[in-house]
């Protein structure tokens, strides 16, 4: 291979991103990835006419640095309904953000498990989120969410079983609420501040719209890193490539393989299950949540959000739940059928099961002090740098920030300016 300035290992979210704001100031780059396919923990399959995203995912909108990379119109994004359908007590019950829904906001105060006093403290907490930049609240003391919940912001324990858990718990992938609460307030910021939506043709747009923008012949796929000596990035296939500098922008533990001066993180697994069916158990695009018992967390009938994910005639449905470790996706979708069973009648016997991801390495686990300090350096010395989610918050949004960062610190090093 010819020798370029930079070599970054990976093409995820984050490598994608350094690699654009290198390519846009003219420093020639290698892209180098294992798979055959741009996007690492996001990416999308067509499965007998649907659009499986791997694992289930949403995109906010509000993410900053979506919004200085990404262009929106291209992506065609698709929004969810601003609220939730809540499983309570053997009900749904409908939990909606008064500010977008004013018709609606009388009917809070008679959830079951919202009380008077919730219903006064959400609206300081949304106040409050809103007011405060991202800055500010990444640089607040670092507890975990469900400490923040009950005791910064005074939540009833119904309101955060019922609600909080299934809807943070399971963006964070953590049902325990023991992640971070930098992670869990800048979550809600995003909710609070944009739409929750779907690029119309799978989350895979994303990762697909980032490469677009990068010279072809400078994406190599199916290329294994074994080893990096020095600014050499060795291959299983025997070959080498030289550069300036290197970024690596792969999972933690990949990187930690690849570079001594990294630690291995705890990763948490997910799981999401995908039927077909002729009718869906509901009819708009919204969240439902399992504020009950039962291996579900998530429910959402993705062809409601975007028609391009289900052939004609036909919805798609997404069941999710966070997994503290990997389950067997057999007795998975058993559980997952018959809780579903329960919720929407005989009608889910017939549907079709499509296809269970079990994902390892869904996200870093954000444990604290995880986010302290909340954005880590890029620079590991010598002309090597890292990106990627566990550089930041564990998002989209993090991995983009984490890869602009390191195409910053490569240019400031390389005495050039980024060019915005």
């Amino acid at each position: 291979m010819a020798e370029v300035d930079v070599i970054v290992i990976g093409a995820g979210v984050s490598g994608l991103t350094c690699a654009r704001y290198l390519h846009d100031a003219g420093v020639s780059y290698r892209v180098v990835e294992a798979s055959d396919g741009p996007g690492g923990r996001v990416r999308t399959d067509l499965v007998n006419g649907f659009l499986l995203d791997r694992g289930f995912q949403v995109f906010l909108t509000a993410y900053p640095e979506a919004r200085r990379i990404l262009d929106y119109d291209q992506l065609n994004l698709k929004p969810f309904v601003h609220g939730a359908l809540v499983r309570y007590n053997g009900r749904f019950h409908r939990v909606v953000d008064p500010s977008r829904h004013p018709l609606d906001a009388a009917g809070m105060i008679f959830l079951p498990f919202v009380t008077l006093a919730d219903a006064a403290k959400a609206g300081a907490f949304r106040s409050a989120i809103v007011s405060d930049s991202v800055e500010k609240l990444l640089e607040r003391p670092e507890v975990t969410a469900l400490d923040a919940l009950r005791s910064r912001w005074g939540f009833s324990e119904r309101l955060v079983d019922a609600f909080f858990r299934p809807f943070v718990g399971g963006v964070l992938y953590d049902l325990d609420l023991r992640s971070s609460s930098r992670a869990f307030e800048f979550v809600m910021k995003m909710f609070v501040e944009g739409e929750v939506a779907l690029p119309a043709r799978g989350m895979g747009a994303i990762p697909t719209q980032l490469a677009a923008g990068l010279d072809a012949e400078s994406l190599v796929f199916e290329q294994r890193v074994r080893s990096i000596r020095g600014l050499s990035v060795e291959f299983e296939d025997g070959e080498s490539l030289t550069a300036r500098a290197v970024v690596i922008a792969t999972d933690p533990n990949e990187a930690a393989r690849l570079c001594d001066r990294l630690q291995p993180i705890p990763m948490r697994a997910a799981v999401c299950v995908y039927y077909a069916a002729d009718e869906p158990p509901v009819e708009e695009p919204i969240l439902i949540l399992n504020g009950e018992d039962g291996p579900v967390n998530t429910v959402a009938v993705l062809s409601n959000v975007s028609e391009f994910y289900a052939p004609p005639g036909w919805a798609l449905i997404a069941a999710s739940l966070p997994a503290s470790s990997p389950p067997d996706a057999v007795h998975v979708e058993r559980a997952v059928r018959a809780q579903l069973a329960r919720w929407y009648g005989s009608q889910v016997e017939m549907w079709e099961h499509l296809r269970t991801d079990v994902i390892e390495a869904a996200v870093p686990d954000q444990t604290p002090p995880y986010l302290t300090p909340h954005e880590r350096t890029a620079r590991l010395g010598e002309g090597l740098y890292v990106c990627g989610d566990h550089r930041n918050t564990a998002s989209i949004d993090g991995a983009m920030a984490s890869g602009r960062l390191a195409a910053e610190a490569i240019l400031a090093d390389f005495g050039e300016r980024m060019s915005y």
